[in-house]
């Protein structure tokens, strides 16, 4: 085997061992709660030993916040994914609205006891954020460009109506996650509704 081929395989195998124990740390979490999980139960539960997983995280804040990461990935990897979409951009700025909502909401749900420590470390939370907000923010600034290029959006200031789009979605994340946003209406009812807000606002000039 090849000098090269030896460290990919180790990359691969560093990257392979780390993202288990950052799965199982997720696990644990949520069915037992961050301050309840000890560093030891996420050794064991591994299988890989105190000394591996102390070699990949010194502390349980660390592999805490690596699990806030990857949970951020899953979304950012599906927003690209609506990003790379063959469709109208006024339809993929509101496509890219609601699967940015959808999977705050899944990713916070599915994990159990974990939802009360997004909210109670919202600070820690908001670090790891940090750079997949200006990724997104990025995306919502090409939509828009394209659209504008194309004069289905009147836009003047295409980086200030990306900044405030996606921070009304964020400030939107928590009724959406209790389903107080449009109070008994499902998603293809209120699709509409959010659709004419948003091509109201990017029709007329001034931003």
């Amino acid at each position: 085997m090849s000098y090269l081929k030896i460290l990919a395989w180790n990359d691969m195998s560093i990257t392979k061992t780390r993202q288990i124990l950052i799965d199982v740390a997720r696990q644990l979490f949520a069915k037992n709660g961050v301050e309840r999980t000890t560093m030891n139960d996420i050794a064991q539960a591994s299988g890989k030993g105190r000394r591996t997983l102390y070699t990949y995280f010194s502390r349980k804040e660390d592999i805490y916040a690596a699990v806030i990461e990857s949970e951020l990935e899953r979304l950012s990897d599906r927003l690209d994914e609506v990003a790379a979409m063959k469709m109208r951009p006024q339809e993929k700025i509101i496509e890219l609205i609601f699967t940015h909502l959808s999977q705050i909401r899944e990713t916070v749900v599915r994990n159990g006891n974990l939802r009360a420590e997004f909210f109670r470390n919202i600070w820690t939370v908001e670090k790891v954020r940090k750079q997949f907000d200006a990724d997104e923010i990025a995306l919502f600034r090409k939509v828009y460009a394209e659209g504008k290029a194309e004069g289905e959006f009147d836009i003047e200031n295409i980086e200030m109506v990306a900044d405030i789009t996606y921070y009304c979605i964020k400030g939107l994340e928590v009724p959406y996650i209790y389903g107080r946003l449009g109070r008994g209406m499902t998603e293809d009812k209120s699709r509409p509704l959010v659709a004419k807000v948003v091509y109201g606002a990017l029709r007329k000039s001034g931003l």
